[in-house]
């Protein structure tokens, strides 16, 4: 009896040291993507050439929406475009109408960036033929964004989203 005890033992024992090695390599799998994240995040903020997946909106007026993976917001060097939904209300009749979202391809024209812990923050401005906007984009090391839309003329809008891997390969 004593001899399958201590072999029960032995083999908890050695199960627990496995699954401690087996925990201390995923935290440091984990450590090493998040490294890799980070300096992929920094590389693509430095040379100011980003692309954000959107995933989800948030409205002032209309709450939180899921949206199509289709939209993005990119800068290339000194033009931002931006492909986003909008549901809001307008303050000011537009000329060409709101249909579009906030739709289009613009020159930046004033741009503000600032390290906080774990995060950048960016500040754009941008002047589209119907309005002036005012982008505040926070990117986290993990590659996780926040987007914040200003305007003059209409409701202010929120986005989540992911930069992509493929901001450092174009």
């Amino acid at each position: 009896m004593k001899g399958k005890a201590r072999t029960v033992v032995i083999a908890v024992l050695s199960a627990m040291v496995i699954l401690a090695g087996v925990g201390c390599a995923s935290s440091q799998q984990r450590a090493e993507r998040a490294a890799l994240a980070r300096q992929m995040v920094n590389k693509a903020l430095d040379m100011r050439q980003w692309h954000i997946d959107i995933t989800a909106m948030n409205t002032m007026r209309y709450g939180a929406r899921t949206v199509a993976t289709d939209f993005y917001l990119e800068l290339r060097n000194d033009t931002l475009r931006s492909y986003l939904p909008y549901l809001g209300q307008a303050h000011v009749a537009p000329m060409h109408g709101y249909a579009q979202g906030l739709n289009f391809e613009a020159p930046v024209l004033g741009y503000q960036e600032k390290q906080v812990k774990g995060c950048r923050m960016l500040d754009l401005d941008v002047k589209t033929q119907e309005d002036r906007l005012h982008y505040t984009i926070e990117v986290f090391d993990t590659g996780k964004a926040s987007v914040r839309v200003s305007s003059v003329n209409r409701d202010p809008i929120s986005f989540d989203g992911d930069l992509t891997d493929e901001t450092i390969t174009k």
